[in-house]
């Protein structure tokens, strides 16, 4: 479901990453998500961090990057 929102996303062994460019809009696809799990689960556990950043875009990759960048330097 959220593969399919056409929001930026990652899933990694933790978390799942969301990047839009309005609260509105990634907010929409996490409601969306609790009540996909709610339909099939007993319970749902939703744990939320935003990191708003007013015209930055592609940070999931752009921030990756950067550390990388910063650690090479070393």
């Amino acid at each position: 479901m959220i593969r399919d929102s056409g929001l930026p996303n990652k899933t990694d062994a933790m978390f799942t990453e969301i990047e839009g460019e309005t609260w509105t809009e990634v907010m929409a696809v996490v409601q969306r998500a609790v009540e996909t799990v709610a339909a099939r689960a007993p319970r749902v556990s939703a744990v939320i961090k935003a990191d708003v950043r007013p015209g930055a875009t592609d940070m999931m990759t752009r921030k990756v990057e950067s550390v990388e960048r910063h650690l090479s330097a070393q």
